[in-house]
């Protein structure tokens, strides 16, 4: 199906790629992402093989940097940094901030009285405006405990907020269905 002249959308083992052919290209095949879907710029002829051995190389290759340039716990705790500035002028200052390997069911916890947060390790193959979006949270509970509206007023100065949980809710449905199979 097209959604733009010279773009179609396929599923390949599994994942949608957008696919975008060129008649300019004439050999070169470039990847990125667009909301965590890859999309593929390909020459005009490419079959649909060389299509598919193409996006699984670029696939693994994004896989493989995903899992391997994580953000650190160091990396973890800039950032919640850099978040607190921007959002909360430079109000909240967490004593740490870490992954969890531990946390499978939530993606990340505060504990206010410690002034600790963790981020679930699954969160680390996602995109970084996901994992600010749950820094955030996770920031606002230093502020305030519960989800009520000052909480929800909090979270919401992170412009990408309802896009995040968004996200986070349609990889949890997939992970549930995955585990009703």
């Amino acid at each position: 199906m097209a959604y733009r002249e010279g773009e179609e959308r396929q599923m390949i083992d599994g994942q949608e790629v957008i696919v975008i052919r060129s008649a300019k290209r004439k050999r070169t095949i470039s990847a990125d992402l667009v909301g965590g879907t890859l999309r593929l710029r390909v020459p005009l002829r490419l079959g649909k093989g060389q299509l598919e051995e193409h996006a699984r190389a670029f696939q693994q290759k994004l896989r493989k940097k995903a899992s391997g340039s994580g953000r650190s716990d160091e990396d973890l705790m800039r950032r919640a940094l850099e978040l607190s500035a921007t959002y909360f002028d430079d109000a909240v200052r967490p004593v740490s901030v870490r992954w969890s390997d531990r946390q499978n069911s939530r993606w990340g916890s505060t504990t206010s009285s410690q002034g600790t947060i963790r981020l679930s390790s699954r969160l680390k193959q996602m995109p970084g405006w996901v994992q600010d979006g749950v820094l955030v949270h996770e920031l606002a509970h230093l502020i305030e405990s519960g989800h009520g509206p000052a909480f929800r007023r909090l979270v919401e100065r992170y412009p990408r907020t309802k896009e995040a949980d968004a996200f986070l809710e349609g990889v949890s449905f997939a992970q549930r269905q995955q585990g009703n199979s």
